[in-house]
């Protein structure tokens, strides 16, 4: 892709321009602005690659901003700063749609590595080698030149991530993978939060599953991760796309 295109989002001056100076030094443009706002603006306007996302902000607060840019169908990597590292709020954060959860303080070096790798695999996922012009899976669709999937014929809304983990999977189907290794091979990461995978895993069947509680298609194997259905394991009604 052209040189990436980072949005600093944070009220934090010292953190901006630091973070900023960081990604400079990485060869990655930044802006830098410091309340919801002016935040909802730049995103629209400027179009960055990567929001780097504080969660408390003056007025529109982090993850409000970020609920509103994922209903409006905005894919743009986000990683969501926040003081609250707990699960809770981490889960929280992955719900709303973020690819990446850091809480401060943090080391500055630590995040430009985690948003140069989220950077590296969304160009590579954008241009995938291997794949098949098409997967099909019972009643689901996915054209991966297009980017696109449909479950009985009508379009399935994914975020970036969901879409990619949905590929993989599929891609590999009966083969089964664990949290560790699913974000290495989807996320690109060899360090990271477990809580993605699980927050993604559930809204990806929620998408594409008669009951999400019940699913046919993404399906845990216990004590050890998940894998997608094999053709003949997947028993929903299909139809014609």
């Amino acid at each position: 892709m052209d040189t990436s295109r980072v949005l600093i989002v944070d009220d934090d001056l010292t953190v901006s321009s630091v973070v900023s100076a960081y990604l400079r030094r990485a060869g990655i443009d930044s802006r830098t602005v410091s309340d919801g706002s002016t935040a909802e603006r730049a995103w629209q306007e400027w179009k960055p690659h990567l929001v780097v996302l504080d969660v408390m902000l003056p007025g529109i607060s982090g993850l409000e901003l970020l609920r509103r840019r994922r209903a409006d169908a905005d894919h743009t990597l986000v990683v969501v700063l926040s003081a609250r590292g707990d699960e809770d709020h981490r889960i929280e954060g992955f719900e709303v749609g973020a690819d990446d959860y850091v809480a401060k303080p943090f080391s500055p070096r630590e995040l430009v590595l985690r948003i140069s790798g989220l950077l590296r695999r969304d160009d590579r996922m954008r241009s995938p080698a291997g794949l098949p012009p098409e997967l099909r899976a019972g009643p689901l669709f996915i054209d991966t030149a297009a980017r696109s999937v449909r479950l009985r014929g009508e379009a399935v809304p994914l975020t970036t991530r969901e879409y990619d983990l949905l590929v993989f999977l599929a891609a590999h189907a009966g083969q089964t993978f664990g949290k560790r290794e699913l974000l290495r091979r989807v996320w690109g990461w060899d360090y990271g939060d477990n809580s993605t995978v699980f927050v993604h895993i559930r809204r990806v069947r929620e998408k594409i599953e008669l009951d999400p509680s019940d699913p046919r298609m993404v399906l845990t194997v216990r004590g050890v991760g998940y894998r997608f259905a094999t053709p003949d394991e997947i028993d929903v009604p299909d139809v014609p796309v």
